[in-house]
């Protein structure tokens, strides 16, 4: 008698390609809408699945984890960061979390640069001011930006991405500077002729650009306060595709509106989706609807890795991207 599939709810839609394979091994229930669910259809759902796969949009908070049937056992997150999870709480209730790392790095360090090139070179008001018709002719003194070849670039968070960032911005001519929980290995300092920083605050006031590239977590929300923003160079530049938490938006702005800060690159919002009509004003501000990982060879590797998760777990053996709560 053949095995009987597991019942596996994906809660977003997925590329073609992942979504078909996903059916050939899995008793899969799709959502071909890409409507992202309420929280009645997540508790719905985890009523019935044997593994769930949820995206960033998807809030699995203890008030849903309260609710799962006692069949859910794989929470199979598609994507890197969990903090839409409550790990802590499907921990305790012998669920296994999983993510899909080291797949978005590239694509994300891609965009990371785009942004930084982006703010300094002023590309986005260019842009606007060919829509609008009102380019009059090249002028020697119109629409300067700044040159990042010779500047300092700070990184905090030297994970994956952070390292992919300073790569292609040793390219670029920038200093590679960084703030980690660890540090790096020597080796690693060697070849990305990175300089650790014990103290962000020190960090911060010497840097021309700074991109954020640590999770959200409880010890990360609002890293870059009101206070550590201040302590930015006046002509400072701040990227961030990592999680919107990370930075005070509203404290941001501020220093935007005062002219204390050169400009953002943001691909990611506190409140997302909603995004502050200040920032999207701001001529010093560059905007992305969260796209950072946005590449079809991207998405369709993470699809596989939840697979790989989900088919090693079914199989009776540790998923190779477990999360713990000792991790975050």
């Amino acid at each position: 008698m053949p095995k009987k599939k597991p019942l596996v709810v994906v809660t977003r839609k997925l590329p073609d390609v992942v979504e078909t394979r996903m059916r050939e091994l899995f008793d899969t229930r799709l959502n071909d809408s890409d409507r992202p669910m309420s929280q009645a259809e997540l508790v719905e759902a985890v009523k019935k699945a044997d593994v769930l796969v949820p995206t960033v949009t998807d809030r699995i908070d203890s008030a849903v984890l309260s609710q799962a049937g006692a069949n859910l056992k794989l929470i199979a997150n598609f994507g890197t960061g969990v903090d839409n999870i409550d790990v802590v709480t499907a921990n305790n209730r012998s669920i296994t979390v999983t993510n899909t790392p080291g797949v978005l790095t590239e694509d994300t360090a891609d965009m990371t640069m785009g942004l930084i090139i982006g703010v300094a070179r002023r590309i986005s008001e260019g842009i606007k001011v060919m829509e609008h018709g009102e380019w009059a002719g090249w002028s020697p003194t119109w629409m300067l930006g700044h040159r990042i070849w010779g500047k300092r670039l700070g990184i905090i968070g030297m994970g994956r991405i952070g390292q992919a960032v300073a790569r292609r911005a040793k390219a670029f001519g920038m200093s590679i500077h960084y703030h980690n929980r660890r540090r790096l290995a020597t080796q690693v300092e060697d070849e990305l002729e990175a300089t650790y920083w014990d103290s962000l605050d020190q960090m911060l006031a010497r840097m021309d650009v700074v991109s954020i590239h640590c999770p959200h977590t409880p010890a990360t929300y609002h890293l870059l306060s009101a206070r550590r923003l201040k302590l930015l160079k006046p002509e400072a530049y701040i990227i961030n595709t990592a999680r919107g938490e990370v930075i005070d938006e509203n404290a941001l702005i501020r220093q935007l509106e005062n002219d204390e800060l050169g400009g953002a690159g943001l691909d990611v919002f506190e409140h997302e989706p909603a995004v502050n009509p200040k920032l999207v004003k701001s001529d010093r501000v560059v905007l992305l609807p969260h796209m950072g990982s946005a590449t079809i060879e991207g998405r369709i590797d993470m699809g596989e890795k939840v697979i790989i998760n989900i088919k090693t777990f079914m199989d009776g053996h540790r998923p190779p991207d477990r999360v713990l709560p000792s991790m975050l």
